[in-house]
């Protein structure tokens, strides 16, 4: 048989060039082959896919008529290349497919040609002595599902094809991997092909009375074996079931059919059974009891059975079909029990209940009553299945459980309806139960939504008026929020359908009406809320179906907006962009004008939301050829360059997004004209100027975005910049270039983008891959981030040319060379990534040093054996020179991320010099740490010590450095060459077991039956290595990274068909299961070190189709091994197995590759952790507990996130919870019971029993959510141990019993407890245990809030318990002597309060307000944190409070420390009466407090000014605060006290930002005539001290909020003008801060003043974006202070250094100081981007100083001494320009900040000297200005054609079209 490219070579010779077709047959054949050819030479599935699409629309252009006149030889040859690829790829289903077509449209004309070629490759499987291949396999499978002609060839062959099946099956089932591995499934899934495609072939074999031969027996006996358990793989399990159940639907007689199924229903019995289908009859053993037989056999019947089979009968029961009475019963058990397949058990009752659907007809016809009457035993089964499992932790459980109630609903409304019940009361019940459920339950709005089309909206909102408060709290929770909006969506159609069917109103304006009376409030309040994920939420799930449902919602909702209230800007937003993107609603049309205004406010609000809501408004339409208008062209010019630098993630993300649509939009519009012009006649065009101007302003728009970011790229900016800068250029390469992405489905380029990119080249534009583009991205090969180094990667790699030019190319390979040798992580990483790029681009180049893909390989092994044999010997000489890591990462970028195959770059012999490299790099790097090579190629598992390890690095270098160990002080410090010792070897070690894994990963996935490039021996050789890495080494950073390769290396080999490769992970386990329990000889190790590492991941690699069994294994060894009773003389400095067992176990848990999967050990695992805290070892206790924690997490799921301050409960009711984990129930009781009953005894008597496991077990149970759970007695037994653990001596189990026993406790049983714990409270004459009582209380109080958020009216229920809390008012007096129980009767009145009567009330406050006014005589425990909280219950009443703070003075100094701490703590400002009254007495007692002699009260009292008077909302205009009227010496004293601590530091950074804080408002309520002008200039000093980036943050957001309080009213009162400039001056420092709060307070000052200078008399203060803040500060500095002295100086301070040859000397000095690099102290900050700011202020100072004088002569001082320093630096910079190719020297300049940064201040000091020499005759004489203009302007062209893009406002002002 002819290979394929023997007969494409023969296709093309004989047909393509000879010219034997008519018309252009030929041409179309040859582009045909082309594409066939490309097709086969791609890798990439979606290059190939898409050749053969092109290929597929080819071939259809010839018609059957043209393809006659081909010779029948070359017509066989094109068959025969057609089924020749579609036999090379039968293992990608979309390309076989689109094969096929060609193949169709073929056998049109020449079916017979296409069948015999078809049967012919077919032939040689089929017909082969060989047993069936898993290739083969696959080649039949997918010739049965996507070939007509392939299923006609195997229809012909079927007898064939059963025989090889049939001897398949005989080999499979004999061994284990194959029977457990992909053959099996494939083989599987092969017959249930042909049992569906041929079932009158196979009829007459099973269904005669004798059967014909024995392998259909022997098939349908295989296929049983494999369903009850000699199989481990459950898919193919299931699959079985499936094929087995298609056999018996093949029956053409139903009878027969009906009694196989019921005979197949026999797989439930334990025993061996007969099973009997047609003549067929086959022996089944049982040997698993897992369940999966059971499911395989269900689901097969009910998804292949015809109806007629469902509801047939057994022959002794007529009325008992086997949909009701065979399968229900098999679904109902498997949804019971506890499989780790519970989501397939659910699906199948989800087609259980489709079934029972569509045959109901039936079913009633059948039995003649109601299926599911009111309260039959099916109904009640269903929905307690239904109940039970809607918090299933099985992923998607849930979701079927959801589909399966709304199935059960339609049953019982069809139901009703055929028997004429009109009541239908399971709806309004089962309304009732779900009301009940708690707001946080997820399934309840599932269920609603289910529920609402059958009792409709009007029921369900009057029966659940909290549905618009639940909503909202819905959407305030990140798991909730989904189903919530799903709620509220399926509302508001239902009103709509319900609105229209009543006709009652069909105008939109009048629906809308009807939808706002009942939700514009709810919408409103959340679009309005100060909860983030409320807003984000509403806006993105509530609005747009909205406005889906109700177009015209869009007007009542902006209504009642204002864009200047809290929250209002960011709704407007929201509302307007929904409306657009959901209707394409004109956005300008919905308020008239003021919506640009609105719009601009939003774009430059200081809010992160908010301006990204205005961009949404500005990109979304739903039509993507919306063409933008000039006006939001305009609007994205202004805003892009202003939110490059923002420090949010998800901003950035969505700024892209935007940006991307936006472009989209701009394409698509352009492209439409583009096509238009087309054949449009000459009358035509003079109407096409419109279109012409959209296509100029696109295009011009494209060439602008494309430019901008290439300056943001340079060395110097943030890390914040540069990534928005790459994200635009990525928009703009993915939108606006024809670049085809093979790994994306969606977002490809239209197919005729080309016409549009030559329109956009013929006007000189979008040239979007220039060689200084290149070079900028280079550039940023080298930043220190790893995402800007793989963006520009990434965009080099697509989108420029494929190959670098030579003289690129070279420089860039001696850098990667320099890089790789560098001991800095992320230098070697840079390396790496260069050298990737470098391959990836020189298929290209002539250079000789890599010139493809093996040599590449062969250069980098030769590179790293160097490196070993430099590590080998000198260890020091290679941690610093030759460090190997980076040629490590190399060689893994290069070969795992190339796009061809690892084929073509390794061989056998290079593959294995690669393994044994690293196996000696290992070993060496090993013994390295172990400070004995020996020992550590000894068999010996046990990593070394740290201490250990830092003696070995320490000895190693002692001995290289030619001396011993030094004598005297130890250093607590590493040194800088253990640093670099340690660091090369465990970032070595990790690169090797990464790179290992990888490899192999990738040889075994890519390799072939005829090739392998490792062999079994080498694997078992790299197996070895990560035993050694995970077993010997304790570095977690070199084992967590080993692992990431390992789990690679283990799912490889175990997936493989090879028994022996799959035993290799198998055995390895082993090996570390042993270990586990092999006593240790070394110290304590946290959590085990590698071990837990290795047993993790195998298991994890296993296949989760599968059983586990290693998993298994793993568990139950581990398990007995932690319950091994420690020895007698145990040493708890030696790492001991039990304990090993238990962190082996935690790592199991906590493993996110096993999933649920570790779920059903979970109560065995419980127990155990539960039951070591009681070990005598603390190890041992210490891993229990970390055990347990991390196990509760999993069973419990993710903890759910609000931003309310919710109950930290997760979602799993206590009913739930048990019915998953039933084993937990006793035991957890039994613990509870035990605790309980130690607690008995006489009242009096003391005890103290400790029991390790109550707390973890009370904490597990009071995360439970609350709800309604039947009182079943197994959950009311855990009442009475909760009840009496409240007599708790432990503090922390009362109130956790407290939380506890509201979990277990149904609502409805809320008011009992309530009743019984308030009747045991005692009276005074009663003696009375305080721990009891203290617990009784805290049990109170928690079952009172639970009964407040459950019952609508708790006040008729609660009557009793509020007489007793009256009765027992002296439990809160001092006749109870514990402060303890004070307080808690104080926190179950606070509860109450709202219930209370006044005169109860009024009697408390006195008693409280007696007792703090009360001096203690004795110092007593708890009274203080009492004290607290009487003062905040007394703080609630208005008059109590001001009372209090009256008192101020004459108290004590701890009850004014406890009002001081409530004002910390948030609480002085809520009521605004009251704030007054303390800001008053603070301000009155301020003196005395800064003289105080104690530290900790002038702190607090200073920190409850700063809270009280700070406190407010920043938006409102400022004003001064309401301050006591203090005497002018009084306050000029306690200022001058604050500077003087703020001048001398004393204090730590909190007291000192509190006192600037209250300076800066004493300084504000201060004229500034009767200050002196040193105070003032002692605070500017102040600001300038600690604004610097050195300070500590809180300090510098002192200076910001300083600047607001003092600054502001200062400059509004007209303060001086060294004032106004210095206070400017440090809000533009503070404005480049590296904290964002800071910055943002910082642009609250810019827009206080804004707001003042305006005179605006609106109430709120508009808070404008940083990057506005900052030139509106500049503009207020030149309007104000122009001609003051100090200004110029302001502005020339934020330039960075202009001496170039100073800058160039200091980089060619500047070597290399340590491992590790220093950060700068605000790596936020731009010098460049400050250059482009202050450069416009600085040439209008030139424009002005005509006008004065004395800025003429402070400008002329400056250039006198700044023209020469100018002029050299520029003479520098054009000498060097390099030549017309890259230099060394030249890149290390292009990624040097430094270098960036001069150019930038000297060409900015440059185009002022230019702008001064043009305006001023005082500087002409320093230089002639013609020739600065010439030189700078070639510099700046010089450097911009090699790589250096200065900011656009810099180049345009040297090229002196700045425009001003």
């Amino acid at each position: 048989m002819m290979s394929l490219d023997d007969i494409m070579t023969s296709f093309r010779s004989c047909v393509i060039s000879e010219h034997r077709a008519a018309g252009d047959v030929d041409h179309t054949l040859g582009l045909f082959f082309d594409k066939l050819s490309e097709s086969s030479r791609s890798s990439s599935k979606r290059c190939k896919e898409r050749r053969l699409e092109e290929a597929v629309q080819l071939l259809k252009h010839i018609s059957d008529a043209q393809l006659e006149v081909l010779e029948e030889s070359h017509l066989l040859l094109l068959v025969r290349l057609l089924v020749s690829m579609q036999m090379q790829v039968s293992n990608v289903s979309a390309a076989f497919r689109k094969m096929d077509q060609m193949l169709q449209h073929l056998a049109k004309g020449h079916h017979k040609l296409v069948f015999r070629e078809t049967h012919r490759c077919l032939h040689s499987i089929i017909h082969s002595d060989q047993v069936l291949s898993f290739e083969d396999l696959q080649k039949a499978c997918v010739f049965l599902e996507d070939s007509a002609v392939g299923r006609e060839v195997l229809r012909e062959s079927f007898p064939s094809l059963l025989k090889k099946l049939s001897e398949l099956f005989l080999v499979v089932l004999q061994q284990e991997s194959l029977r457990d591995g992909p053959l099996c499934y494939i083989a599987v899934k092969v017959c249930l092909q042909i049992f569906q495609l041929f079932p009158s072939e196979v009829a007459p074999l099973v269904w005669t009375k004798e059967p014909r031969g024995p392998k259909m027996q022997e098939i349908l006996q295989a296929l049983m074996d494999i369903i009850l358990g000699k199989c481990c793989n459950r898919d193919t399990c299931l699959l079985a079931g499936t094929a087995v159940a298609m056999l018996i639907n093949t029956a053409s007689e139903s009878r027969a059919g009906e009694a196989a199924a019921w005979s197949l229903l026999q797989v439930s019995h334990f025993e061996p059974w007969l099973l009997s289908v047609g003549a067929l009859q086959v022996r089944c053993c049982p040997t698993g009891k897992d369940g999966v037989a059971r499911l395989a056999v269900t689901r097969g019947l009910l998804t292949c059975c015809r109806p007629s089979i469902l509801l047939s009968s057994q022959a002794d029961a007529t009325q008992m079909c086997l949909l009701l009475k065979g399968l229900f019963p098999l679904v109902h058990d498997l949804c019971e029990e506890k499989l780790d397949c519970h989501y397939f058990a659910f699906e199948a009752l989800t087609w259980w209940l489709k079934k029972v659907k569509e045959c109901l007809a039936d079913i009633l016809k059948m039995t003649g009553v109601r299926l599911l009457g009111d309260n039959s035993r099916l109904q009640q089964q269903l929905i307690h299945i239904i109940w039970t499992n809607a918090e299933s932790p099985m992923e998607g459980v849930s979701e079927f459980v959801g589909g399966a109630f709304g199935l059960l609903l339609d049953l019982y409304e069809t139901d009703c309806e055929q028997f004429c019940d009109t009541e239908k009361t399971l709806y309004s019940t089962l309304l009732q139960r779900i009301i009940k459920l708690p707001w946080e339950a997820k399934a309840k709005y599932h269920r609603l939504c289910a529920l609402l089309p059958y009792l409709g909206t009007d029921v369900v909102l009057s029966q659940y008026a909290e549905i618009p408060n639940h909503l909202l709290k819905c959407l305030s929770t990140n798991h909730l929020s989904p189903c919530g909006s799903d709620l509220y969506r399926c509302l508001i159609q239902q009103q709509r359908r319900e609105l229209c069917a009543a006709q009652l109103c069909a105008a939109e304006p009048h629906l809308a009406d009807e939808w706002a009376r009942c939700w514009r409030p709810v919408l409103h309040e959340a679009l309005t809320s100060d909860v983030t994920l409320l807003q984000n939420n509403s806006s993105t799930h509530l609005l747009p179906c909205t406005f889906q449902v109700f177009p015209s919602a869009v007007q009542p909702l902006l209504a009642t907006l204002d864009p200047f209230a809290p929250g209002h800007l960011h709704a407007w937003a929201c509302i307007v962009s929904s409306y657009r993107a959901a209707t394409g609603g004109s956005p300008w049309a919905a308020q008239g004008s003021s919506t640009l205004d609105t719009l601009q406010l939003a774009l430059g609000s200081a809010d992160d939301k908010v301006r990204l809501a205005a961009l949404n408004l500005l990109c979304c339409s739903p039509k993507t050829r919306d063409t933008p208008t000039p006006e939001e062209m305009a609007l994205m010019r202004a805003f892009l360059p202003q939110n490059l630098n923002s420090d949010s993630s998800p901003f950035r993300q969505h700024l892209q997004a935007g940006v991307k649509r936006f472009l989209v939009r701009i394409r698509d519009s352009c492209l439409a004209y583009v096509r238009g012009q087309k054949g449009k006649k000459k009358e035509e065009a003079t109407r096409s100027r419109r279109a012409q101007d959209v296509l100029e302003q696109g295009i011009g728009f494209v060439e602008w975005l494309s430019e901008l970011p290439y300056s943001y790229l340079a060395p110097g900016h943030s890390y914040q910049s540069k990534k928005t800068a790459l994200l635009l250029l990525s928009a703009v390469l993915e939108t606006c270039t024809d670049t085809w992405s093979p790994d994306k489905r969606k977002g490809q380029p239209p197919v005729n983008m080309g016409s549009l990119i030559n329109s956009a080249r013929q006007r000189g534009q979008w040239d979007f891959v220039s060689r200084t583009k290149q070079l900028v991205l280079i550039s940023c090969l080298e930043d220190s981030t790893n995402e800007i180094r793989e963006l520009s990667a990434g965009l080099l790699l697509r989108f420029f040319p494929p190959s670098f030019p030579d003289d690129i190319a070279a420089v860039l390979f001696m850098r990667t060379r320099q890089l790789l040798c560098s001991p800095r992580v992320h230098e070697a990483q840079m390396g790496a990534l260069m050298m990737k790029v470098l391959l990836q681009k020189s298929q290209g180049c002539r250079l000789s040093s890599t010139p493809n893909t093996s040599c590449t390989i062969k250069f980098l092994v030769k590179e790293l054996e160097e490196h070993y044999l430099t590590a080998k010997a000198d260890m020091m000489l290679a941690a610093r020179t030759k460090p190997i890591h980076g040629v490590l990462c190399a060689l893994q970028r290069c070969l795992l991320e190339a796009p061809n195959s690892v084929y073509d770059a390794l061989d056998h012999s290079l593959t294995v010099e690669v393994l044994v490299l690293l196996d000696n790099l290992s070993l060496l790097l090993l013994g390295v740490l172990y400070g004995d090579r020996g020992a550590c190629a000894s068999e010996k598992d046990a990593p070394p010590s740290f201490c250990d390890m830092g003696n070995a690095i320490s000895s190693l270098i002692a001995e290289e450095s030619g001396g011993g160990q030094e004598d005297g002080e130890e250093c607590v410090l590493l040194s800088e060459e253990h640093n670099l010792v340690l660091t090369c070897c465990w970032v070595s070690l990790k690169e090797v077991g990464i790179l290992l894994g990888s490899l192999v990963e990738k040889i075994l996935t890519e390799s072939k039956p005829s090739e392998c490039l490792l062999a079994k021996e080498d694997l078992r050789r790299a197996s070895k290595v990560f035993k050694n890495i995970l077993l010997k080494c304790r570095h977690w950073g070199a084992v967590e990274g080993c692992g990431a390769g390992f789990i690679k290396f283990c799912a490889s080999l175990l997936n493989s068909n090879d028994p022996e490769l799959s035993d290799i992970p198998a055995h390895m386990l082993k090996q570390g299961l042993e270990v586990v329990r092999s006593p240790r000889l070394t110290s304590v190790t946290r959590r085990a070190a590698g071990l837990p590492m290795l047993i993790l991941c195998v298991v994890s690699a296993e296949e989760a189709s599968k059983k586990r069994p290693l998993l298994s294994l793993s568990v139950q060894t581990l398990l007995e091994t932690a319950r091994t009773p420690l020895p007698e003389n145990w040493d708890q400095t030696l790492d001991l197995p039990q304990v090993c067992a238990v962190h082996t176990l935690q790592a199991l848990v906590r493993g996110s590759g096993l999933g649920v999967a570790v779920l059903q050990f979970a109560p065995a695992v419980a127990i155990l952790s539960l039951t070591l805290l009681s070990s005598p070892c603390w190890a041992m206790r210490n891993a229990a507990l970390q055990l347990y924690s991390s196990l509760c997490s999993r069973m419990l799921g993710q903890r759910p996130v609000s931003e309310e301050g919710r109950p930290a409960q997760h979602g799993m009711s206590p009913l739930a919870f048990f019915f998953h984990y039933p084993a937990l129930q006793p035991f957890l009781l039994g613990e509870l019971r035990g605790a309980a009953e130690d607690l008995q005894g006489a009242p009096n008597e003391a005890k103290l029993h400790l029991q390790p496991s109550l707390f973890p077990v009370l904490t597990l149970l009071a995360q439970l959510q609350p709800g309604v759970q039947e009182s079943t007695e197994s959950l009311s037994e855990f009442l009475p141990p909760l009840l009496r653990l409240s007599a708790s001596p432990i503090y922390s189990v009362r109130v956790m019993a407290s939380k506890a026993l509201v979990a277990m406790t149904p609502p409805s049983e809320y008011m009992g407890i309530l009743i019984q714990l308030a009747a045991q409270l005692p009276s005074p004459q009663e003696g009375c245990c305080h721990n009891r009582l203290h617990g009784q209380l805290l049990q109170i109080k928690a079952t009172l809030e639970g009964a407040l958020c459950t019952a609508s009216d708790p006040s008729a229920d609660l009557c009793e318990v509020l007489g007793k809390m009256n009765a027992s008012m002296w439990l809160v007096t001092e006749a109870q002597r514990c402060p303890l129980v004070r307080a808690a009767y104080l926190g179950v009145a606070d509860s109450l309060r709202g219930l209370c009567c006044d005169t109860y009330l009024t009697e408390l406050s006195h008693t409280l307000m007696r007792d703090i006014q009360t001096p203690q005589r004795e110092l007593q425990l708890g009274l203080s944190s009492f004290h607290q909280q009487a003062i905040q219950f007394l703080c609630e009443d208005l008059k109590c409070a001001c009372q209090i703070w009256d008192n101020f003075s004459a108290s004590s100094t701890d009850l004014r420390l406890s009002l001081m701490t409530w004002v910390v703590d948030g609480r002085g400002s809520q009521q605004s009466g009251l704030k007054e009254v303390i800001q008053r007495v603070l301000q009155s007692n301020l003196r005395e407090a800064l003289l105080s002699g104690s530290v900790e009260y002038r702190r607090t009292f200073l920190a409850a000014l700063v809270a009280v008077m700070a406190g407010g909302d920043s938006t409102l205009p400022p004003h001064p605060p309401h301050w006591a009227p203090l005497e002018e010496p009084v306050r000029l004293e306690c200022l001058d006290l604050l500077l003087g601590d703020l001048g001398d530091q004393r204090g730590g950074p909190e007291f000192l930002s509190q006192a600037l804080y209250a300076a800066s408002l004493l300084l504000s309520l201060t004229s500034v005539s009767s200050l002196k002008t040193s105070v003032f200039q002692r605070w500017c000093s102040i600001l300038e001290c600690h604004r610097s980036p050195e300070e500590p943050e809180v300090l510098r957001m002192a200076c910001a909020e300083a600047l607001c309080v003092a600054a502001v009213p200062l400059m509004s009162r007209g303060s001086l003008p060294t004032i106004t400039i210095r206070s400017i001056n440090t809000g533009l420092y503070l404005l480049q801060d590296q904290n964002q709060q800071v910055r943002l307070k910082a642009a609250r000052f810019a827009s206080m003043l804004h707001h003042v200078r305006k005179g605006e008399s609106r109430r709120s203060v508009y808070l404008m974006q940083v990057n506005q803040a900052l030139p509106l500060l500049l503009d207020l500095l030149l309007d104000e202070c122009w001609d003051t002295p100090g200004t110029l100086e302001v502005l020339l301070c934020h330039l960075p250094q202009h001496d170039l040859r100073s800058a160039l000397r200091e980089a060619s000095e500047t070597g290399r100081s340590s491992l590790y690099e220093q950060d700068e102290a605000n790596v936020f900050a731009e010098p460049s981007g400050m250059c482009a700011h202050v450069l416009p202020y600085l040439l209008q100072m030139a424009e002005k100083s005509s006008e004065s004088s004395a800025v003429g002569q402070r400008l002329s001082a400056w250039a006198e001494e700044s023209a020469p320093q100018v002029l050299d630096s520029l003479a520098v910079c054009i000498e060097l320009h390099p030549a017309e190719t890259l230099t060394p020297a030249w890149l290390a300049q292009l990624m040097d900040p430094q270098f960036h940064g001069t150019l930038c201040g000297l060409f900015t000091r440059a185009a002022l000297l230019l702008r001064l020499s043009n305006t001023s005759d005082d500087v002409r004489h320093l230089g002639d200005p013609s020739a600065l203009h010439a030189g700078a302007r070639e510099a700046c062209r010089l450097l911009g054609l090699n790589g250096i893009h200065l900011p656009s406002a810099v180049t345009a002002a040297v090229a002196a079209g700045l425009p001003l």
